[in-house]
């Protein structure tokens, strides 16, 4: 049920593109133990002055390779569990695309479960 969007500065090959969806959606499946295919993203390529970030709020020293990622998820999961997917994706998309950890920046926002539907304008998660 997660939706995922995924933003980065333009000029990124489409190799880097999918390696970036691959790798956030294999955290997730791993960490949030989702079904494999429940995948939904979005991955938006902004110009320079689209993507705005402070290089080193929290002491953390971002570049310009900065990825953002938000995913919008059905409320319940243990901060536990979201511990584990932060560290896991930073972790997977350091080894492909080579996303530095510093330059990831993730944002889960929790929604309700009426508050989505897959299609057919039905709302499947309730009863």
């Amino acid at each position: 049920m997660p939706l995922v969007r995924i933003s980065v500065r333009a000029g990124k090959s489409p190799e880097y593109l999918k390696a970036l969806g691959d790798g956030v959606h294999r955290a997730m499946v791993e960490s949030l133990e989702i079904p494999s295919q429940d995948r939904f993203q979005v991955i938006t390529e902004h110009p320079a002055v689209g993507l705005v970030y402070d290089s080193s709020y929290l002491g953390i020293q971002r570049t310009d390779d900065i990825v953002l990622v938000q995913i919008a998820m059905s409320t319940g999961r243990k901060p536990g569990q979201k511990r584990k997917l932060f560290k896991q994706m930073a972790e997977i998309l350091s080894e492909n695309p080579g996303v530095l950890p510093q330059n990831l920046m993730i944002n889960l926002v929790e929604v309700a479960w009426e508050n989505w539907s897959f299609g057919n304008g039905e709302a499947q998660y309730t009863t």
